[in-house]
Parts: structure tokens; sequence; C-alpha cells
């Protein structure tokens, strides 16, 4: 007969009045925590607030006397006259209203030191200073003598400011500018707080106010000592054991009175553990295996680095709560000595039954299934759970079989999803693809197809019993033709691989010979021939997410456990297509970034060749430097040793990134005027101006002609005046000759020759036309101001409309944050005809000269506003640093060696080789290869370049490699290296 469960439940009271008891003696030990800490927190926060005010009361004396004394008159250092000084007697003042303070100082940048110091007849002051017994006063004075010899000055003064004694020390240790509060305060505008240290002359502990003196270079310093506050925090006592402590931020005692005298050392290792010097509240912590409530507090202002902590020992307020404990403790023991007998009796059957249970269920949590032999219990509730039990055991073993199953092919999915993920290569991904979908479905064969056009073209193909395999790895076309996907004009549903793209479904089929849909003649065909049998089939299009279809993957004769030939399940289907979905889109993915990149290059190498195309002058040389700064990189690639060891580029994205930057390294030039970097003579714009002022000779010549017939109408001597007009022709014609002389940059122009251009240019002619008419509106801005004519002008001349303003504000905003350190001149262009004329060296002037610099401004600010990826951040470095030197003489930020990395420094090489060698730009003629290389030795010994560079593109051969694709053969000869290395 069985019996029910709620028969037995009542002998299990006892146990559940055991229960309710510990409950209650673990809510009584709650409360008495809680109770505890809620009185150590008010007693902890009561005490750190009380020495917290103090601590704060005593640094803002300390702040506001420094304030004080920074402001007064400095102390003239003179032991005889020093006394009268006025600022001494406000010091004495100050000391005898603050007492909390002991000294007050000045310090100089000339090592010379003032200090005045409240002995008050402190014996622990006075000892340490040698002072007498009656010393007041004491003061101190570093004063410099001629020849740099140091003296310090002892004064002691009793209260009536009678001087006592003084002593005299040569040479002293101590240097004010060496003190943490002189360094602290120099380097702020504003008073300071030093951390607590150590006195030099008192040897106590304190900490200093300092600030910088408002009428004089120096630092005002004054001293607080801890001694007040230290015999504050001793009076103060929470409970009977507690302890309270003064700490440096880096929780050390600066009070070394409250420090237990016994275990002192691991007291301090107990302390420096605390949160690593953090403040905290009322926490909990054990010392020496007692327990403590400690809190720790920051004194914070002002820089303040002084810590509160409060220690006691929880002893001290949780003894009342223990004795509560400790006798609902006894009580319980005796209830349930007293129950044991009869609670373990009635108890027994039962803990029996579940021990058992629990004995399988542990076994089940193990997955191990095997069932115990038991009999039935006679509880009607233990024998329904008993049986339940086992029947949820097989339900189990089931579903782990199944769940085994199914996580060996979800984590062979994440691994191949992995392994796809980090594929760059096409071909192997393919490759990938088709193997994992034959491993996750153990399937026979198998074919990946590639959309092509109208086509499905067979990228790789295997069969494992047949030894087939073709693509990918395996070189060489597959012998299969592409499968179309129209057939005389209409979509191709016959082949069940273009089925399955047209629909965007996937096809599953038992048996191919039984499938009456799709056509399989090919098939068959290919089973006759290689003595096989095709059967289930399993067909996915391969479709990336939000775009069109892009192939298929095709699985023939999947197999089971032993080998056989069984068709694919709805399980597996749902494998291959998240298989196959993620590896479409990955595949996607890298045929997009492929086409990016490329795209992106074309755009980048059609840029520098716009760039190039637009000025005859620099035809061809953003392709050319590119050339040559990777020939010089692949080559300090490989050194193994020297300057280049540590230096390489190792994967294909880093080649990448200095290509882009060599290619777009003059991208910039894309704002400068072309008629600027073509400027062949002084006076050239858009035309050359040189063509106006020969007019203007040439009117003064027509004036001289007119002169002379003039002359002749008047009755003047025919001869005398021919004279005169020929020696006007003569002179106009050599002073013209002199002015386009001067119009052209290939020699410098003296000074005299500036003088003599002055002179001719001062020659007045008569302007007789408006010069405001046939002006574009932005033009007759710049001429508004012109005289009406007639008017007198002069033969050269610098106009208010020859100056084109700048626009400060766009180029501030343009070259924001870019740290550029060229010079910038106020005007944007100065076309004054004299200005330019008076250039002494080329044709440019100090504004052109800026317009070629700012190319490399424009590269950089342009690159930098580029959202590159991560792999391409260093692009605008690369481009942008090839006008910098070695020595922080470049342009456009002054970098020096420190800043410039190898491929920045093989940039400027590569930037002026090409520069000297380009044989396109008619303005110069090409350098040949010796001279090209010895203008760069030049370049090395003045640290233009980086010589280990200049070294490595001598003796790696590079200056003849380049040389031979792409310099003139008349500009190649022999050249010596030997002169030039070391």
């Amino acid at each position: 007969m069985r019996v029910r469960f709620k028969i037995s439940l009542t002998v299990s009271i006892l146990i559940v009045v055991g229960v309710l008891v510990l409950f209650f003696y673990l809510h009584i030990n709650s409360v008495s925590n809680k109770a505890a800490e809620e009185i150590a927190g008010k007693l902890f926060n009561s005490a750190s607030e009380k020495i917290e005010q103090r601590a704060l009361t005593l640094i803002d004396q300390s702040f506001q006397t420094v304030y004080l004394v920074a402001g007064l008159d400095d102390i003239n250092i003179d032991a005889e006259n020093v006394l009268t000084s006025s600022t001494l007697r406000t010091i004495f003042r100050l000391l005898e209203k603050n007492r909390e303070l002991y000294s007050i100082y000045f310090g100089y940048e000339d090592s010379r030191f003032v200090q005045v110091i409240c002995a008050d007849k402190d014996p622990s002051i006075l000892k340490p200073h040698m002072a007498p017994d009656e010393t007041m006063w004491i003061l101190r004075m570093i004063d410099v003598l001629g020849g740099g010899e140091r003296i310090q000055e002892w004064v002691f003064l009793n209260n009536d400011l009678t001087v006592l004694s003084t002593r005299l020390d040569k040479n002293p240790e101590y240097d004010p500018r060496l003190r943490p509060w002189y360094i602290k305060a120099k380097q702020e505008n504003r008073a300071v707080l030093s951390n607590v240290y150590r006195y030099n002359s008192l040897k106590q502990l304190g900490i200093t106010a300092s600030e910088k003196k408002q009428y004089s270079e120096g630092i005002a310093g004054v001293d607080l000592t801890l001694r007040k506050l230290e015999s504050m925090i001793s009076s103060i006592k929470i409970s009977e054991h507690s302890q309270v402590l003064l700490l440096n931020d880096q929780f050390q005692v600066i009070d070394k009175s409250g420090v237990p005298r016994k275990n002192q050392n691991s007291f301090h290792t107990f302390l420096s553990g605390l949160d690593e010097g953090k403040t905290f509240e009322l926490r909990k912590v054990q010392f020496e295996n007692v327990d403590y409530y400690v809190k720790v507090s920051d004194v914070f202002k002002h820089g303040s680095s002084l810590k509160i902590l409060v220690l006691a020992p929880l002893s001290d307020f949780n003894t009342y709560f223990i004795n509560i404990k400790n006798r609902l403790t006894y009580t319980t023991l005796i209830w349930i000595v007293f129950f044991i007998p009869i609670i373990y009796l009635l108890s027994k059957h039962m803990t029996n039954r579940l021990s058992i249970i629990a004995s399988e269920a542990d076994k089940i949590r193990d997955l191990i299934f095997e069932r115990e032999e038991r009999s039935p219990s006679p509880i009607l509730e233990f024998y329904l759970l008993e049986k339940n039990f086992d029947a949820m055991r097989h339900s189990l073993l089931e579903k782990t079989q199944a769940l085994k199953i199914s996580q060996s092919k979800l984590n062979r999915l994440v691994e191949l999803g992995i392994s796809f993920s980090a594929e760059r290569d096409a071909e192997k991904l393919m490759e990938k693809i088709l193997l994992g979908a034959k491993e996750l479905t153990n399937a026979d064969g198998g074919t990946l197809y590639q959309l092509d056009g109208n086509a499905l073209k067979f990228k790789i193909t295997q069969n494992t019993s047949l030894n087939i395999a073709y693509g990918g790895s395996q070189k060489g076309d597959i012998p299969c033709k592409p499968i179309p996907l129209y057939l005389e004009g209409e979509e191709n549903h016959q082949s069940v691989v273009a089925h399955s793209i047209w629909e965007k479904r996937s096809i599953l089929i038992k048996d191919i010979y039984d499938d009456p849909e799709f056509d399989f003649a090919s098939t068959k065909i290919f089973d006759q021939d290689n003595n096989y049998r095709s059967r289930s089939f399993l067909i996915i299009p391969l479709i990336p997410r939000g775009a069109d279809p892009i192939g298929a993957l095709q699985l023939i004769n999947c197999r089971d456990n032993n080998g056989n030939v069984t068709e694919f399940s709805e399980e597996l289907l749902r494998a291959v297509e998240a298989l196959g979905a993620q590896a479409a889109t990955i595949f996607h993915n890298l045929k997009l970034l492929e086409e990016q990149e490329t795209l992106m290059d074309s755009m980048i190498q059609f840029i520098a060749g716009a760039i190039d195309a637009k000025s005859p002058y620099t035809g061809g040389h953003c392709k050319r430097v590119p050339e040559l700064a990777i020939m010089m990189a692949e080559e300090a690639s490989h050194c193994a040793e020297g300057a280049f060891a540590d230096f390489a580029f190792t994967t294909e994205d880093e080649w990448r990134e200095f290509s882009i930057g060599a290619w777009l390294h003059d991208c910039g030039k894309v704002i400068t005027p072309e008629y600027v970097v073509d400027k062949a003579t002084k006076l050239e714009t858009i035309f050359n101006r040189i063509h106006e002022i020969r007019t203007r000779f040439e009117v003064l010549l027509r004036d001289a002609e007119v002169d002379y017939y003039k002359g002749l109408l008047a009755g003047g001597d025919k001869d005398e005046l021919k004279v005169k007009l020929d020696v006007r022709k003569a002179d106009l014609i050599e002073k013209f000759a002199f002015v386009a002389e001067c119009n052209m940059g290939s020699e410098f122009l003296s000074d005299e020759k500036i003088d003599r251009l002055k002179s001719i240019g001062n020659e007045e002619w008569i302007r007789n036309f408006d010069i405001r008419l046939g002006l574009a509106h932005e033009e007759e801005l710049l001429f508004q101001d012109c005289d009406m004519p007639p008017v007198v002008e002069k033969l050269l001349a610098d106009k208010a409309y020859h100056i084109l303003k700048r626009k400060k504000e766009e180029v501030k905003q343009q070259y924001s944050d870019l740290d550029f350190k060229t010079p910038m001149p106020e005007h944007l262009y100065n076309r004054g005809e004299f200005y330019n004329l008076s250039v002494r060296r080329g044709t440019l002037t100090e504004e052109e000269r800026f317009k070629v610099s700012e190319h490399i401004m424009q590269t950089i600010a342009m690159l930098e506003k580029m959202p590159f990826p991560a792999k391409l951040a260093r692009v605008p470095e690369y481009a942008g640093t090839h006008h910098e030197t070695m020595t922080g003489s470049g342009y456009p930020r002054k970098l020096d060696a420190s800043q410039l990395s190898i491929p920045s420094r093989i940039m400027a090489v590569a930037d002026i080789f090409e520069a000297l060698t380009a044989s396109d730009r008619p303005y110069k003629k090409a350098k040949t290869l010796s001279e090209a290389i010895k203008i760069l030795h030049s370049f090395k010994n003045s640290q233009h370049i980086d010589p280990d560079v200049f070294d490595l593109f001598l003796t790696s051969g590079i200056y003849r490699k380049y040389a031979a694709q792409f310099l003139l053969p008349e500009q190649i000869d022999d050249v010596d290296i030997s002169q030039y290395l070391g």
C-alpha cells in the first residue's frame, strides 16, 4: 500500500522549525552588521569632516597669505638695512597673525633666497637652526656675489627685533630654483600647493603654498607645518580602539604617532594596498586577522594631496549584537539536539529516495544516461516522480544525440564562415566554399557556378569517388560548357541550376532518375561514361544580401555514416543555405572591394595625370616619382642590417598605402595657377606684361618724334633737332633693353641695377584714356581709385590695383588645426611692375613663391579631409612630407629627422631626383645623371635629405635602373659613387 506524501510531510515540520530559527539567526546577524556599520559610518563621517574642515581652513590661510606676499615689494638682501624693510615688517605681522604658518620666503631666478621663520622660542625650531634660546624670528638670506659665489646668512632676532646673533655659510647647497614649490609655481599662472614634504631646514613635514611675484621675477612661498593638525587628530577618539591618521597621496602616514609600534612594516603594507591610493567611503577590511572599519577622505582644495584615514576595529561596535547572537545560537543548538533522533528516524526513508534521484540527476548532468535498479517507492508522489524522471532521461538521451550532431555542424559552419572572411583570393575562396559545403553535408561531389553575363560558368567541380577535381587549385580549363540562362530567347527552366537562379530558391531532389521536371540528360551521359550513379541533388543560388544572384552551388549524392547514398535532409539544406548566404556575401564584398580599389587607384592616377597635364613643365612628374619611390622602398625593405634593418612593408595594404601617397604627393598643385608654375619672366602673368612697358617706350619715342616735327615747323635747326631725336631714341632703346634684361630671372639683380631701374621708372608719360573702361565687375573694384585722364603716369609703377588682397579668414579656416609653419605673405598677389622687376634672383615674388609652396599645404589639407580607411591612414603623411628636411628647415610644418619616417625620407629623395633629371620641362635643361647625383650629394651634406636613403639610392644601383627607364640617352653618363658615400 502506498502512502501519500502529505502524511510523511508532517514529520518534516521539525526541519522547517530549524530553518526558521536559522533564518532569524541570519536576520539578526544582518541587522547587527548594518547597525554597527551605520553607527561607525556616522562617527567616521563626523571625525573626517571635522579634520577636513580644519585642514581646509589651514590651506585657505596659506593661500590667502601667499597671495598677499606675492604682491609685496622685494626685500633687499643686506643684513645691515634689511630690518628697515617695510616688506619684512609686513611679513612679521602676517606670521604673528597666523601662528599656524612656519615661514614666508622669496626665491629668485638667480638663486637668491630670503626666508622669514617664526621661531617663537620653540625648541623644536631653535635646535635645527642652532638659534639662541630667546630667538623669536629667524631671517635667512642667500645672495650671489661677483663671480657666481653664493653666501648664506642667518640672522636671529628677539621679540624686539634686536639681533641676537648671525651666522654665515659659503656656497650653500640649497637652491630655491630646484625646489618643487618653485618649479610648480613657475609653470602655473596661479597659486599652487605642494605635496607634503620634509622642510629643508626644519626637517619636519609640511605643505608649501607658492605663487609668482606680481611685480618682479620671483616666487613667493608660505610654509605650513602639520604639527597642530596632527595634534588635533591625536585628540579625536571615535571608539575605544579607534585611530585617525593623516596620509599623503601615496597612502603613507604623515603623523607617525598614530602608527602601532608593533608590526609597523605590516601596517604600512596594509595602508599601501587600500585601493591604490583612492579615497572611499566606509568599508570593512582585515588587518592582522582582525576586522576593521576604514574610511579615507580627501582634503581636496587647491591641489591638496592630504588624505584622512579613520580606522576602528569592528568589535568596538558589534559586541552587544554578538552577545544576542550567541544566546540564540545556544538555544537553537539545544532544540536541535533534542529533535535530532526524531528527525533522523522520520526523514530517513525520504532522504534515501531523494539521494538515489539526486545521484541519477548528477549522472544526467554529466550526460551519463544509465539507470540504476531500484524498487518502487511506497510514497505515491515519489513513485510518480521516479517514473517521470525515467521518461525525462530517455527524452534527454535522444535530444542530446541530435544536439551533438547539430552542434558539430554549427561549429563547422562558424569555422567555415571565419575561414571565408579571412580569405582575400577569389579563386581560393570559391574552392573553400565548395569543399566546406561537401564536408558539411558529406556529399560525394559538387560544382560551383559563377554567373557570367547570361550564362552560368563552371568554376570548380569535384567528385570524391571518381577522383575528379577541376578548377580552384587544380589549374586548367573545366571540360564543361556554360549553362545558358536563356534558350531561344526564353528563360531556361530546363536546367535545375538555371531554374534555381531564376526562382532564387533552393532545390532538393531525391533521385534525378525519377524527376520529371528538369533535364538531366548530360548528367546521365556522364554517369554512363564514368560508371557512376548520380542520385540525390541539392542546389542553392548564391545570393548576396540585398543583391542579385552571383552563382549557384550544386551538391551530389549525400552519404550516411556507412557510406550509403541517401537524400539531402531539410536540416542539411538549411545549413548549406546559411553557408551559401555567408559565402555569397563575402565573395560579393570581396569582388566589390577589388573593384573599388581598382577604381580608386585609377582615379588617383587619373588625378595625378591631370595635374601633370595641367602644365607642360611638369609633365610625367606625378607618374615618375611613385615609380622611383617604390623602387627605393623595395630596396629598403630587403635590407637586413643598417639603418633600414627594422623597416619593411610586409603587407599589400602597406605597399598600396605608400603607392597612393606617392601618386598624390603633388595633388595640391591643382590649385596652383599655371602662370605661376610656368613663370619664365618677372612680369609674366597670363601674358608677359613687358609688352605694356614696351608700348610706353613706344609712346615716349613717338612724343620725341612729334617734338622733332614741331621744332621743324617752328623754324628750328633741322640738324640740331635730328641729333636730339637720335639721342633720345637711342636712350629709350637702351633703357628698354635694360628693363627687358631685368625682366629675365637668369642673373642676380644688384643694388646698382635696382637703383637704375627705379630711375628709369620715374620717367613720365601722359595717359589720355580712361583705364577703367572695358573691365569686368570685379576688375572695376581694383581700378576705382584711378585718376581720370589726362594724367601723368610713371614709366614703371606699383599701383594699388596691382595688389590682390588675401581672404585671411578663409585661409585660416582652410588650414585650421594643420600646424603649418610656412610664413604667409600679407597679400595674395602683388603685380606691381617695379616690385616684380626688382626681384633679385629668379622670377617669383614672395607671394608667388608662397603660392608655389602652398601646393604641399593644399595636398595635406585635401588628404587630411578625405575619409581614408585605417589601412590608408598614412597617405597624407607620405604625400605631404617630401618638402621637409632632416634639420627642420623645410615646409610646411618644419619637421625634423625625429618626425620623419623612412617612407617620408624616401619620398623627398625621389621627388628631388626626378625634378633634376626631368627632360620635359622647357624652362630648364635636364641634368645629367652625374650632375643630379652631385646636387643630391650637396643636399645630403646640408642635411636636406637623409644620408642613409641617399647612400641606399647609390649602392643599390636604383639610380641606374631609373635612368635606363626614364632618362634620355644623352643624360646617362658615368658616375663614381665612391666619392659620395659615407
